[in-house]
């Protein structure tokens, strides 16, 4: 637990070096141990909030013996003053403290092999190093965002531009088309189970948002080169399945 907030922390502030005084922490209320290991790591200085089961208690579901344990999360303030509390404070790292397993009944007793369940999301933390307000604003996301644009611009059925939609729009067809661009990478194929209605599912909506904009013919593939350019191609891609798997996809 104590190498797991020791991680955390070292890993922000020396190798992220964000500053301290715009990252604040959270625990749950009756973790006094997680309060003091932050306070140890983090120093005075540091806001540290307790927050109760709702917020900051994880379970792997309901039934008797299911893992479940106190969660600690590192905040970052954006410094958007004109934002409201839940924008502004953004949180970049999540910690699952998984030591408990529950009877079922509100009980809790040890959990014979506690482990911790910790990391943060890369678009997010991109966000906060670039000094973006959103994800899709980050280098992750604009090459896809503006061919998207492109494609509405260009769109033969197009009965008018609609900058709010449009933008939704284009944010949820970048994703989408990431998303099932990996998952074909890795095997997956459109079907009506499992992994596979995922893709479905993904694919159908980003054709269903490329319709409302006015494409009528298919699009998604098209968009295949920009996903090499943000992720890159050759033997140093960090993700050489989606140029081995191209024809594929």
């Amino acid at each position: 637990k104590e190498e797991a907030v020791v991680m955390a922390w070292d890993f922000c502030r020396k190798e992220l070096d964000l500053p301290a005084e715009r990252l604040s922490v959270t625990v749950f209320q009756d973790d006094d141990e997680s309060e003091a290991l932050w306070r140890k790591v983090a120093g005075p200085s540091v806001p540290i909030t307790r927050l109760g089961k709702e917020d900051n208690f994880w379970s792997m579901g309901d039934g008797a013996g299911v893992p479940c344990g106190p969660c600690s999360e590192i905040f970052f303030d954006t410094g958007r003053a004109d934002w409201d509390a839940d924008d502004r404070y953004l949180e970049i790292w999540n910690l699952v403290f998984m030591q408990f397993q529950s009877d079922g009944a509100g009980g809790l007793s040890a959990l014979p092999k506690p482990c911790v369940d910790t990391g943060m999301g890369l678009e997010r933390i991109a966000s906060v190093l670039q000094g973006k307000s959103s994800n899709y604003e980050t280098d992750l996301f604009t090459p896809l965002v503006r061919a998207v644009h492109e494609l509405f611009r260009a769109a033969p059925a197009r009965s008018g531009a609609d900058p709010q939609l449009d933008g939704f729009s284009a944010h949820a067809i970048s994703d989408h088309v990431r998303s099932a661009a990996f998952l074909i990478a890795d095997g997956v194929v459109p079907s009506n189970i499992g992994r596979g209605y995922v893709l479905r599912r993904l694919m159908r909506r980003a054709m269903g948002f490329g319709y409302r904009a006015g494409l009528r013919e298919p699009f998604l593939a098209s968009m295949l080169p920009v996903l090499h350019q943000v992720f890159g191609t050759g033997p140093e891609s960090p993700f050489p399945e989606l140029e081995e798997r191209a024809a594929v996809i």
